[in-house]
């Protein structure tokens, strides 16, 4: 479990099926994510990060928040699989439409690269997204990481005429230990 000020990051539960479908469900949350996914879908997706945090002991966790153990959304680290991320360490984030605005995705994907760092022997975090979502892009800068335009890549899963299929990758590296 990694907490920040005011969020958790945590293994995901069963219960939690229903309020993240709620959230993957949302077109505003996922305009530049891609389709709406239903119940099922959302079920897999679940599955898949706990099959993830099995394997490796970390995936996209359940985020909530602190105050109220509200889940609105998820953030954490995987194993990238596709472009420029592929087999790095790659920090992603999504959240409920109500939550946006206050600054969770910057302090979560922060909590999350700072546990990359700590745990894992990775010499940088990376981030990817659709080349529209500014929102994404604008955490991503809010975090200090760079923009790598030499990297920015079309999807490979998502068809070529896509207005998602343009990416953009960014990158953070590991803080550099302050000597005495």
């Amino acid at each position: 479990m990694i907490e920040t000020e005011r969020l958790r990051m945590r293994s995901w539960r069963d219960d939690d099926v229903a309020p993240f479908q709620a959230i993957c469900s949302d077109p505003d949350v996922m305009a530049t994510l891609g389709p709406p996914l239903d119940l099922a879908a959302t079920e897999a997706l679940v599955a898949r990060m706990q099959g993830l945090e099995a394997e490796y002991g970390h995936c996209f966790w359940a985020l909530e928040r602190q105050a109220d153990a509200r889940l609105i959304g998820w953030c954490g680290v995987i194993r990238g699989t596709v472009g420029p991320v592929a087999d790095r360490a790659e920090i992603g984030w999504r959240l409920a439409r109500d939550c946006w605005g206050a600054g969770y995705a910057t302090e979560a994907a922060w909590g999350a690269a700072q546990w990359t760092f700590a745990s894992l022997p990775d010499r940088d975090v990376w981030a990817i997204t659709a080349r529209r979502n500014d929102r994404s892009r604008a955490v991503m800068e809010r975090l200090g990481m760079r923009h790598h335009p030499d990297l920015d890549f079309d999807h490979p899963k998502l068809a070529a005429t896509d207005p998602l299929c343009p990416h953009v990758a960014y990158s953070m590296p590991r803080p550099v230990p302050e000597t005495a």
